[in-house]
């Protein structure tokens, strides 16, 4: 029998406990323009009961010109509870396909100090295939809640402490974009940014985590973070296009009791394009 995820949750528990006082269920849904889906047009059509919609880009650093950077912990507080969230509530987040986007709304609640996060296995295709409740027409309203942040700075790496990195290498960096970005064999789906990676990171494309939008067994993921140099006590940085795929990694970290982890908040669509900032292929 495989052991609990803690972080995850199956579409037949959060059936059983739709409608339960301190449950609150959310909607990250957010989507490459490659991909043709438009998260929020999605949420306003159909939703799970009772879910409120997180808008990655909204809920973001609007003063900084990278893309959905972490919230400051003031602003992240209003949004949240004005959508009628508190840090002592059940959060439940999803996506459309499973583990895409959710894993970054769930670290965004994770690093803002919520007691308890966490994912739909399976995401609101696999919800709507199964035949489970759907609410459709406007979103009923939320009373505001106050939200209390406890942000954990430490889960945060900026560019400053990738470049400090390259030159100690204690950190291991593990880069969630496809492999053929990662080589630098394919080009940045951003126009702009160089291809390659950060000198030294190792390869784990954000796909090989889950199966069918649910991730992957405890066993499973321990073996694969062993094959890419981990070992217990060495912090692990996450890193990807631009924040997003490389929560996956995060989730995956915690998920296995990794605790020593961080994310590199600017990811590629920073690296790429800073002055000085050396880059690796492989052919």
């Amino acid at each position: 029998m495989s052991e609990p995820r803690p972080f995850t949750v199956a579409p037949d528990e959060l059936q059983a406990r739709l409608g339960e006082p301190n449950l609150r269920i959310v909607d990250g849904s957010w989507y490459l323009p490659v991909q043709g889906r438009d998260g929020r047009a999605e949420f306003d059509a159909g939703r799970i009961p009772g879910a409120v919609y997180f808008d990655l880009d909204a809920i973001s650093d609007q003063a900084s010109p990278l893309p959905h950077m972490l919230a400051t912990p003031g602003a992240f507080a209003a949004a949240i509870g004005a959508m009628g969230i508190s840090e002592t509530n059940d959060i439940v987040v999803y996506d459309g396909p499973g583990l895409f986007s959710s894993a970054r709304v769930w670290w965004n609640f994770h690093v803002m100090g919520a007691k308890s996060v966490r994912v739909l296995d399976g995401g609101f295709d696999l919800w709507k295939a199964q035949g489970r409740p759907v609410e459709n027409g406007a979103p009923k309203p939320h009373e505001p809640a106050v939200f209390n942040t406890e942000f954990d700075s430490g889960r945060v790496r900026s560019i400053a402490d990738i470049r400090a990195n390259l030159k100690l290498g204690e950190q291991l960096i593990l880069d969630a974009r496809p492999y053929g970005r990662f080589t630098g064999e394919e080009p940045e789906p951003r126009p702009g940014l160089t291809s390659g990676h950060i000198p030294g990171a190792q390869s784990m494309p954000a796909h090989i985590f889950s199966v069918d939008g649910r991730l992957k067994d405890i066993a499973e993921l321990k073996e694969m973070f062993a094959a890419n140099a981990l070992k217990p006590g060495r912090h692990a940085i996450t890193s990807c296009g631009s924040g997003v795929t490389a929560a996956i990694i995060s989730l995956a970290l915690e998920t296995i009791g990794h605790s020593e982890n961080s994310l590199y908040d600017g990811s590629w669509a920073e690296w790429g394009q800073a002055e000085n900032a050396p880059v690796a292929t492989w052919e």
